[in-house]
């Protein structure tokens, strides 16, 4: 027999061997997916990309020159395809993690084995604790009951999450998804949990692959017509560089994601996927992105079939693998990358990098490691999924982000032993599923309002309405105002649910939907006791009507607070939990949906045309909430211990700003080297109850080059006993902290006077050359 054909014999009998195994263990629920199973097949042991003691660039090398150009190409698609000659099986890339393991992506599915994992808030609800240390500790919780699926086979290694877009408009469906409209705390959240699901013991290696998206300037999915996949975003550089990059920036240099996804959208009139200068340049170049990326789902397609930006599909796989783009959500590229190659407008060396920026990643997954059982982590499996630490951590997540709005005269907490009767009414008061939000997995269980709040007293419970449609046929009022009125305290769950805000639709209005205004007000009119409304969405409402009523004592918003949000808002309403949630978006008034198209995506105001601006750090116009709102059952007053006054900034010799007058200086040459200050504040607990408390530091800079009204320089929580108090120290980097963007998207510094504010205190600094 000849070589070639013992080499066929060869390839053909470890096919059959890869097929085996592929029915006896990994499609059967029982065992992960994964290559180099030398333990089974030693010949595999041969090919240098199996070679644990290699490194990374080297094993990655060694398996993409055994591959062929076709092989490539099946690499370059979300379901990456097998080759059994090299015991490779198929892998699919996606799976999502937004706040839980979730089956959403094909990668992930739940079955006896593991029929739930446990569901946290949604990220608007946990971006709300204002808490670093708890975004960081849930990564690292859904990253654990990630790995302990994969060992039964039920979840795959790489989540297409953070969702770190600026939640810029107050009606886009999918804000509940993000952190929020400031980017100082959506940087920080994609950090920390970004950090949470990947970092493992060996700095080289991942727990799991995170992802950041929708890079970028992403909020539109569906607004009358209006759609995502065929939207331009009209963005000032200005406005690129100081709101919609920062969250991105800080996934790739502080969290060190391994992967970013490119969106839907055109900026300004080229594809996010099929911009070099997005991609190449500022991804990979500028940031050093160590990791891989990839478009939204079937994006490459829409650019080409609905944008038309490309004539042919060849030029669109063409143009997107050269802008940067290393792997394809749909089957796009797949195929027509291939005629492409053939047609001359991409070489085969560019499949080569795009497919070796995956493959690397899936090395430091320990994917072509063997059998993962027996790697780090190989002891996880269903005992380590739904535990009972890890639903705490929920329960903790969703008390620590529920916002208290309002509180006359100290209605709340309610006392459950001065309690014989409560009314619980409203459309959400018994939710179960509308309280995960999207992007969702099964739940470990659900503990609804109504089960949560009947645990501490006794309950009433009347829907009024069917759903949170509420529509004027379907509202009960009888039974409802009747509970109200003979209980001792009416609690009113209402809000939204994704028929209201979701992927794919936005609002038209900040409105409560249908009826849910005149079952809040009928029923508060009629209550005996207090009336307690909770607000459950992810997106803001204009309930002005009972901020104002002397009718609603208190007021809630609990976002979707999770598999165990019942538990948590009642632990918030019986005093179980000092509140201590601060809203991480602006709550706008109905007026600003009346005048302000989604589609403007102006940051800064214009007087000339009354354009209010968007989110607290440009809106000039009135709101019903501001970001950073919140109360505690608790006073706290901040102290200034110490910061200075004045602080000079270094510039060379003979630099032009000491011969004329400047309002900002570039950050060039050693100017910020080492430049920095220390802000020290005492925080006091003034009440008699022990609390978390959110410490906001500000700065207000000078009015140059559009400057923000002020923007959030740091956040940090601190736990203080009753009358008890401590010490906060924040750490300033001048040139990061207090420089602003200038209509051209540089950062300066400007010179003059800031003004850092914490709580009630303004201290005025001085910059100075």
């Amino acid at each position: 027999m000849g070589e070639a054909s013992k080499s066929h014999l060869s390839d053909l009998l470890l096919a059959l061997c890869f097929v085996c195994f592929l029915f006896s263990d990994g499609v059967s629920g029982q065992g992960p997916i994964f290559a180099c199973d030398v333990a089974s097949n030693r010949s595999l042991a041969g090919f240098g990309f199996c070679n644990v003691s290699w490194g990374t660039k080297q094993r990655v090398k060694d398996l993409v020159k055994r591959l062929t150009l076709q092989e490539k190409v099946g690499f370059l698609v979300n379901k990456a395809t097998a080759v059994p000659r090299l015991g490779i099986p198929s892998y699919e890339w996606w799976s999502e993690a937004l706040h839980g393991v979730s089956y959403v992506g094909p990668g992930t599915r739940f079955s006896t084995l593991a029929p739930g994992a446990t569901s946290f808030p949604q990220v608007i609800l946990t971006a709300a604790s204002f808490n670093a240390t708890l975004f960081k500790a849930i990564g690292k919780v859904v990253s654990t009951e990630a790995r302990a699926m994969h060992n039964v086979g039920l979840a795959g290694l790489t989540y297409w999450s953070p969702n770190v877009n600026i939640f810029r408009d107050p009606r886009w469906g999918r804000g509940q998804e993000t952190p929020g409209e400031d980017p100082v705390l959506a940087s920080k959240y994609a950090t920390g949990y970004v950090r949470g699901l990947q970092e493992a013991d060996d700095p080289d290696k991942l727990k799991v692959a995170a992802c950041c998206k929708h890079y970028t300037a992403y909020d539109i999915d569906n607004w009358k017509g209006i759609e995502r996949y065929t939207f331009n975003a009209k963005v000032t550089k200005q406005d690129l560089d100081d709101t919609f990059q920062p969250p991105f920036k800080s996934c790739v240099i502080d969290g060190n994601v391994a992967s970013v996804m490119c969106s839907y959208n055109q900026v300004n009139g080229v594809p996010t996927c099929a911009d070099k200068d997005l991609l190449v340049r500022t991804v990979r170049g500028d940031w050093k992105l160590n990791g891989y990326i990839v478009s939204d789902c079937d994006s490459v397609n829409e650019l080409y079939s609905r944008q038309h930006y490309t004539k042919t599909p060849e030029d669109a796989a063409a143009i997107t693998i050269l802008a940067g783009l290393d792997l394809n959500c749909g089957t796009f590229l797949s195929d027509h990358t291939l005629a492409a190659v053939q047609g001359g407008k991409l070489r085969e060396k560019d499949v080569d990098k795009a497919i070796a920026n995956n493959f690397a990643v899936l090395m430091r997954l320990g994917f072509f490691d063997g059998d993962p059982r027996k790697l780090p982590y190989g002891d996880l499996g269903p005992k380590d999924v739904c535990t009972a630490a890890n639903q705490e951590l929920a329960r903790e997540a969703a008390r620590q982000g529920i916002v208290l709005l309002k509180n006359s005269e100290g209605s709340l907490p309610l006392d459950p032993k001065s309690i014989s009767s409560l009314a619980v009414i409203g459309p959400n008061a018994n939710a179960t599923f509308t309280m995960i939000g999207n992007y969702e997995g099964t739940p470990c269980k659900y503990t609804t309002p109504l089960q949560g709040l009947a645990a501490n007293v006794k309950t009433v419970y009347a829907p009024a309405c069917a759903n949170v449609g509420c529509a004027g046929n379907d509202l009960q009022l009888d039974s409802a105002k009747a509970a109200a009125a003979a209980a001792d305290a009416t609690v009113l769950v209402v809000g939204a649910d994704q028929s209201i805000e979701r992927e794919s639709f936005d609002r038209v209005d900040l409105l409560l939907p249908g009826q849910q205004t005149s079952l809040i007000t009928e029923v508060a009119e009629v209550a005996k006791g207090p009336v307690i409304l909770v607000i459950m969405s992810g997106g803001p409402f204009d309930i002005s009507f009972a901020k104002t009523s002397d009718d609603i004592s208190s007021i809630l918003w609990v976002g979707y607070p999770g598999e165990a949000g019942g538990a948590a808002i009642a632990d918030i309403i019986f005093g179980h939990c000092n509140p201590g949630g601060r809203l991480p978006v602006t709550w706008y008034p109905q007026s600003f949906a009346d005048s302000v198209p989604m589609t403007d995506m102006r940051m800064r105001p214009d007087p000339s045309t009354d354009y209010p601006g968007r989110t607290y750090r440009f809106y000039t116009g009135d709101a019903v909430y501001e970001f950073g709102d919140g109360l505690s059952y608790t006073d706290y007053t901040h102290q200034l211990v110490k910061a200075p006054k004045m602080v000079s900034i270094p510039l060379e010799e003979g630099h032009s700003c000491y011969s004329q007058r400047c309002n900002s200086v570039d950050l060039a040459g050693n100017a910020c080297d080492g430049l920095a200050f220390d802000v020290h504040l005492r925080v006091q607990n003034s009440g008699g109850m022990a609390g978390s408390h959110t410490v906001f530091l500000f700065s207000t800079p000078p009015a140059v080059h559009n400057a923000p009204r002020k923007h959030l320089l740091g956040f940090e929580k601190v736990y203080l006993g009753p009358k008890a108090a401590g010490d906060v120290v924040f750490k300033v980097d001048v040139c990061k902290d207090l420089s602003v963007v200038d209509e051209l998207g540089n950062r300066k510094l400007a010179l003059g006077s800031h003004v850092l504010h914490a709580g009630s205190l303004k201290h005025s600094l001085s910059l100075k050359i």
